[in-house]
């Protein structure tokens, strides 16, 4: 039996691809849609209610106060009032962190989650692109990211991915929606301006294809070898020196990453933090240093955390979550 909505939609339809994104989402499951004003996210609720007319879909707006950005919530209201859906429109205030552009994304991100909650939802969709997933494997790669960057972004509750930038302003002339454009969009002081604006076509021009289609299949594939490693690193003790000494590589090394990321506000390690602590389950080193304050020593056939304690005090194991 077809999941609700699938009634009339053809091979090759963009509704179809969404629908096939969407099907985990329950039945008459309520939905927040992240509808900014800009093409993509108007493409999004378009295509949602298209490819799933039994969700309850609200549209929620949040607006940074970065510059004026009235229109953006009007056309975000028109969007939901053409579609027949509530709307929603959040001011937030935008914190300081690493850049105005970070500061904002988690803003928004919270304003949404809380949004999502009012509403009794358990789905956030977002009008991510599969142009916005090969700018983000390229800014991955140039920061140097391992596997899990080169997948890109997470495709949970990102139903367009699949869909071009082009085709969602298709979608909103079809729907008698103007889009806005964002002029930060433009500004090259942004990284992923400068990808999208210069690098990706620099690309295309050198490949003699469409370098983004090849960066999005890309992601896709290497998802499913990071998924494998994921599955086979969760079935690996990383305290076990001896396990982990004996492990593939690639498998070790994703559980140490595991093991040391774990607990409030730790951040990944890097890789020659990794290749310290696989030296000391071979037993190359008793024991190395891993950041944060912290030392993996080895002693029994075991690795254990430690965290260096002041006044020069002995360093006190780190409870393990």
């Amino acid at each position: 039996m077809g999941r609700a909505g699938d009634e009339g939609l053809t091979p090759g339809d963009p509704a179809a691809a969404v629908h096939a994104a969407l099907v985990a989402v329950p039945d008459a499951a309520a939905v927040v849609l992240a509808v900014s004003g800009g093409p993509d996210s108007a493409g999004l609720a378009r295509l949602v209610t298209a490819a799933r007319p039994d969700l309850r879909a609200t549209v929620v707006h949040v607006r940074h106060g970065l510059r004026d950005d009235a229109v953006d919530a009007d056309t975000a209201v028109a969007v939901a009032r053409a579609l027949g859906l509530p709307a929603a429109v959040i001011q937030v205030a935008v914190g300081a962190g690493a850049g105005p552009e970070d500061a904002a994304r988690q803003a928004r991100l919270e304003a949404l989650c809380a949004a999502a909650v009012d509403a009794g939802a358990d789905y956030v969709l977002t009008g991510h692109t599969a142009d916005d997933q090969a700018e983000t494997v390229l800014l991955n790669l140039l920061r140097g990211a391992g596997l899990d960057g080169l997948t890109g972004f997470d495709p949970a509750n990102r139903p367009i991915r699949g869909l071009r930038r082009r085709e969602t302003h298709k979608l909103c002339a079809d729907l008698g929606i103007q889009p806005v454009h964002d002029p930060t969009n433009d500004d090259g002081r942004f990284r992923r301006n400068r990808v999208r604006l210069e690098l990706l076509p620099l690309l295309d021009a050198i490949a003699e294809r469409d370098v983004a289609a090849v960066l999005a299949r890309q992601a896709d594939l290497l998802r499913a070898d990071a998924e494998l490693l994921d599955e086979l690193a969760g079935h690996l003790d990383p305290t076990d020196a001896k396990a982990l000494a004996a492990a593939p590589v690639p498998v070790a090394a994703r559980a140490v990453r595991r093991w040391l990321r774990a607990g409030p506000e730790q951040h990944p390690p890097d890789a020659a933090t990794v290749a310290r602590v696989l030296a000391v389950a071979r037993g190359d080193a008793t024991a190395c240093d891993v950041g944060g304050g912290r030392a993996v020593r080895r002693g029994g056939q075991r690795l254990r955390l430690y965290r260096a304690e002041r006044g020069g005090r002995p360093p006190a194991p780190v409870r393990e979550p």
